[in-house]
């Protein structure tokens, strides 16, 4: 069964995301610590949602509640928000919505600019965090890595997306309010990360030259010399762009009364509030963005919900039939593995087994389509009884050892 808890700018205040997103480092291992039934976990956070994509050891259809009370238990636990406030902020999504809602945010048509370019790239590097810690399962790559081919979709068939779409370049165009002539003045980037490679194109595209970045990681001569600007720790510049993960900067980076615009991009914040009290400087932080996101940009083009509703349709579709496929397959592998077995002992070579394993691919192929169309028009269940009336199979007899055997002898 899958779960989603999902905390964004629609349902919950910066202040709250801002502490999530502070608690995501450990907020994986507190949730697969927090409930035996929590079998896999993937956590997206980004400056304008965080949510957690979690496999129940549950049947499709139970109660989600004690499995929800429990996340909430852990996320608690782990931000320092109680848990009244975090039920009030989080939106929970069950098994077939699950995969509408990340599809959907992975084509950036939840995002406070619609259609995002940076959203699908956030929503992979979660799943690699997931990876590299081993709380991923099957289901969830599944799910992460049909959300990407489905950005892709309505990335390549709609006009949703594109490079002019991200808060980067939002949060410029309300700094070009303030500032007439991109090419006279400084800008100094605090951050080595992918928002610092896109400010870097955003601000060439508005005309900026005079581009330098500071890092406290010591990437910053690295960066400076693949972006081709200047590796500086001034910031007596025009603009300061921060969007980094790891560096917060106070009063004391910005001395004097020279006048500068301070644009914060991170969350949590980079830029201390007490900033905006020093005389000359005016900051320019998320939620101000997030309030000035175009009111065209705020309903999907129904071009790109289509799409997202039909894959998400199909996924559902396919997980729904997936046992019987896998049990049909499993029954006539098992027959297949017995006839190589009676082949090679009355004296059969490779040529048999390699043909006998391809007439069974070729007569599977068949039943595993219709098996999906089926699901696709809601007729699953015909299928399934089709299966024992002809067979005499039970797919809820097919274990995940039995599909891992299954999908193993349709590769061999």
């Amino acid at each position: 069964m899958l779960l989603c808890l999902s905390s964004n700018h629609r349902n919950a205040s910066f202040e709250l995301l801002e502490s999530l997103s502070l608690a995501a480092p450990g907020a994986t291992d507190a949730l697969l610590s927090s409930n035996d039934v929590v079998t896999g976990a993937v956590v997206l956070a980004t400056c304008n949602r965080f949510e957690a994509y979690l496999d129940i050891d549950a049947p499709q259809g139970s109660p989600a509640g004690a499995a929800v009370a429990s996340t909430l238990a852990a996320l608690s636990e782990a931000s320092g928000l109680t848990a009244d406030a975090l039920r009030a902020s989080i939106t929970v999504h069950e098994d077939a919505d699950v995969a509408s809602h990340l599809f959907s945010v992975t084509s950036g048509l939840e995002s406070v600019v619609v259609g995002e370019d940076e959203i699908a790239g956030q929503v992979g590097r979660a799943l690699d965090r997931a990876r590299s810690g081993n709380t991923t399962t099957r289901e969830l790559e599944q799910l992460f890595q049909r959300a990407t081919r489905t950005s892709r979709g309505v990335k390549n068939l709609t006009s949703i997306g594109g490079r002019d779409r991200s808060l980067v370049r939002l949060a410029l165009e309300l700094a070009s309010s303030r500032i007439a002539d991109w090419s006279s003045i400084s800008v100094l980037i605090v951050g080595t990360g992918q928002y610092a490679a896109t400010t870097v194109a955003a601000l060439r595209d508005k005309g900026a030259d005079d581009i330098r970045v500071f890092s406290r990681t010591g990437r910053g001569p690295a960066f400076a010399a693949k972006h081709r600007i200047s590796n500086s720790a001034d910031f007596e510049v025009d603009v300061v762009i921060a969007c980094t993960a790891n560096t917060v900067l106070g009063p004391d980076f910005f001395p004097g009364t020279s006048r500068r615009l301070v644009i914060d991009l991170g969350l949590p914040r980079n830029i201390e509030p007490e900033v905006a009290t020093i005389p000359g400087v005016e900051l320019l932080d998320l939620e101000t963005v997030r309030l000035h996101a175009p009111l065209d940009a705020l309903s999907a083009h129904d071009d790109a919900t289509a799409i997202v509703r039909s894959a998400a349709a199909e996924f559902t579709a396919e997980r729904d039939i997936e046992a019987s496929v896998v049990a049909l397959r499993t029954h006539v592998f098992e027959l297949l593995e017995a006839e190589i077995a009676r082949s090679r002992a009355r004296g059969a070579g490779d040529e048999t087994e390699s043909a006998l394993r391809h007439l069974a691919g070729v007569l599977l192929h068949g039943p595993s389509a219709r098996a999906r169309k089926f699901a696709l028009d809601g007729r699953a269940e015909e299928f399934r009884a089709g299966l024992d009336a002809v067979y005499g199979i039970s797919p809820a007899a097919v274990t995940e050892t039995g599909l891992h055997r299954a999908e193993g002898a349709e590769s061999a």
